[in-house]
């Protein structure tokens, strides 16, 4: 089994910072990638940040210049760094792994999961 635990979510006011971390845990054996989705209420799902292993990053042009994805591949755990928040931030922030896990000696399965998401309100 993998775990993803998210944690970092929260109430902010307009023009505040967050930071958000997701680490991986359990079975999970490698990760070739980790992002970011937000969705809110009436809006479709969408990529705000990505990073792959080796350090390739993609951003959301609405949050160029205010959000900055991290990682730690040794503790298998990606961060989202959130300045200058805005009202239109709010969401509901959700991590995806994307990866292998392990299932016994020298036997993998392909893993893409999802975080069960964490709160993020901006409002004063």
């Amino acid at each position: 089994q993998v775990q993803l635990v998210e944690s970092g979510g929260g109430l902010v006011e307009p023009g505040g910072s967050l930071r958000l971390s997701c680490a991986a845990s359990g079975s999970i054996f490698s990760i070739n990638a980790m992002g970011w989705y937000r969705q809110a209420p009436g809006k479709p799902r969408e990529l705000v940040a990505a990073i792959t292993r080796s350090g390739s990053t993609n951003y959301a042009d609405s949050v160029k210049g205010r959000f900055t994805i991290s990682r730690d591949n040794a503790k298998n755990t990606v961060y989202l760094q959130m300045k200058s928040l805005k009202p239109e931030d709010t969401a509901v922030y959700i991590c995806n792994v994307d990866g292998f896990m392990s299932h016994g000696p020298g036997v993998f399965r392909k893993y893409d999961g999802w975080g069960q998401g964490t709160q993020v309100t901006v409002s004063s």
